[in-house]
C-alpha cells in the first residue's frame, strides 16, 4: 500500500469534496468545502503537488471567464469491492470519486479469478486504498489477531480462499451483504430520499437491512436484521429450530414446494424461481398458488419486521423477493396484520451488493487519503 501523503486539514477538506463531486472549479470547491478562495486556491495547489489533484479542464462562467476544472489525480488510488454471493461473485474496481474502473464476475468456486481479473485491471500504479468484503454472514474479530472475519461457516471458507488474492498492506473491511444492498436502495434505487427504511431480502436466505436516518444499524453484535435466528415454528406443538425460518421461506424450499405439489399434466417441475415466476405469470395454476403463498409468507416476515421497526417503507429484493408478482400479495398480507406501510420492488436487482460495497469502500478509501489532517502544519 502506497504511504499516503501529510495534508493540511484546509487540503484534506478541499479532496473530500472533490472525491464527491468528481470535479469541481475552485469557486465551487471554496463553496462546498465552506472555505475562503485563497485558502482553496492554497489547497488546490497542495493536492496537485502530491498529485491527489490534477487539471481536467476548463468550464466556461456567466461573465465570459473560463475557470479550470480539477478531478482526482493519479495518487488518489482506488478502491476494491467484493461480494461473495450464495453462487457468484462480482468484483468491482473503482476510483475516489465512484467512476467504475474495473468489473469482474465469476462463480462462487472460482471467486479467487474475479478478484485476481479485477485488480489486474485497474490503473497500473494507482494504490489500492481500501477493499470492501461483503458476506452472507455476521461478522466478528478473529480471537487470534483481531481482524473480522466471518462468524461461522456459511461465508468462512470462501472467504478464506478468497484472501489469498488480496494484496497485503491494504485494509480489508467486512460487511454483511444485505446490508451493503441497503445502502445501495439509500443512495441510487428504490429507497432514494427516504431515511428511514427496511430492505427485506428474500432469496436462498432471508435477511434485513435496517436504514434508520440515512444509517445503516448494525446492532450491538453486528447481528441487526438476522431475520433467520427469528424463532419459527412457534406454537404449542413444534419446537423452534436455528434457523428453521430461513429454511421454510428461502428459495430452496419455494422450489421444493413446487415439486411436491407439480402435477405430471403441467409439465416439466420448474427448477429454479425464474422459471416457477415465469409460469405463474402465464397462469399456471399450481405456480400461481405456490407463488401466492409466498407472497403470504413474505407478508407476514414483513409483518414482523413492521411491528418492530415501523420503518414506512419496506424494498423487497433478493433472488425471489425482487419479483414484483410478490407485491399484490405481501401488501394485502401487511396490510392485514400490520398499519399502513409502503412496500416496494427493488430497482438496482441483483448487482445491489457489489454497488453498495464499492460506495462503502470509496467511503473508507477517502477516509484513508484525509484521516491525516492536521498532522502538517
Amino acid at each position: 500500500m502506497a504511504e499516503t501523503p501529510r495534508l493540511t486539514e484546509s487540503a484534506s477538506a478541499v479532496f473530500a469534496v472533490l472525491a464527491q463531486a468528481g470535479s469541481a472549479t475552485r469557486p465551487q470547491l471554496a463553496s462546498l468545502a465552506g472555505l475562503s478562495k485563497p485558502t482553496v486556491s492554497s489547497a488546490v495547489a497542495e493536492l496537485e503537488a502530491a498529485q491527489l489533484a490534477t487539471h481536467s479542464g476548463t468550464a466556461s462562467g456567466g461573465t465570459g471567464r473560463s475557470a479550470a476544472v480539477y478531478g482526482l489525480g493519479p495518487a488518489s488510488g482506488a478502491v476494491l469491492a467484493v461480494d461473495l454471493g450464495p453462487a457468484r461473485t462480482l468484483v468491482r474496481g473503482c476510483a475516489l470519486d465512484g467512476t467504475l474502473l474495473a468489473e469482474a464476475t465469476a462463480s462462487r468456486e472460482r471467486a479467487v479469478d474475479a478478484v485476481r481479473e479485477a485488480l489486474a485491471a485497474l490503473p497500473a500504479g494507482a494504490p489500492l486504498r481500501t477493499i470492501v468484503v461483503a458476506v452472507g454472514d455476521v461478522t466478528a474479530p478473529d480471537g487470534t489477531d483481531g481482524r473480522m472475519r466471518p462468524a461461522t461457516a456459511k461465508a468462512g471458507p470462501v472467504f478464506d480462499a478468497v484472501s489469498v488474492a488480496l494484496p497485503p498492506g491494504v485494509p480489508v473491511h467486512l460487511e454483511n451483504n444485505v446490508n451493503c444492498a441497503a445502502l445501495a436502495e439509500l443512495h441510487e434505487g428504490a429507497a432514494v430520499g427516504r431515511r428511514t427504511f427496511g430492505y427485506l431480502r428474500i432469496g436462498v436466505g432471508v435477511g434485513l437491512g435496517i436504514v434508520i436516518g440515512g444509517q445503516v444499524l448494525r446492532g450491538a453484535n453486528g447481528a441487526a436484521g438476522e431475520l433467520a435466528r427469528l424463532p419459527y415454528p412457534w406454537d404449542d406443538d413444534r419446537e423452534p429450530r436455528q434457523e428453521a425460518l430461513e429454511e421454510y421461506v428461502g428459495a430452496h424450499s419455494l422450489l421444493r414446494r413446487a415439486a411436491a405439489a407439480w402435477r405430471e399434466s403441467e409439465g416439466p417441475v420448474p427448477g429454479s424461481a425464474e422459471q416457477l415466476f415465469a409460469l405463474a405469470s402465464q397462469g399456471r395454476g399450481t405456480a400461481r398458488a405456490l407463488v401466492d403463498r409466498h407472497a403470504a409468507d413474505v407478508g407476514r416476515l414483513a409483518a414482523a419486521v413492521t411491528a418492530v421497526l415501523d420503518p414506512g417503507l419496506i424494498v423487497l429484493g433478493g433472488s425471489t423477493g425482487a419479483y414484483p408478482q410478490l407485491l399484490p400479495g405481501v401488501r394485502a398480507e401487511l396490510a392485514r396484520l400490520s398499519w399502513p406501510t409502503e412496500v416496494v420492488s427493488s430497482t438496482v436487482g441483483d448487482r445491489g451488493t457489489v454497488v453498495g460495497a464499492a460506495r462503502l469502500a470509496v467511503a473508507r478509501g477517502v477516509q484513508t487519503v484525509t484521516e491525516a489532517a492536521g498532522v502538517k502544519d
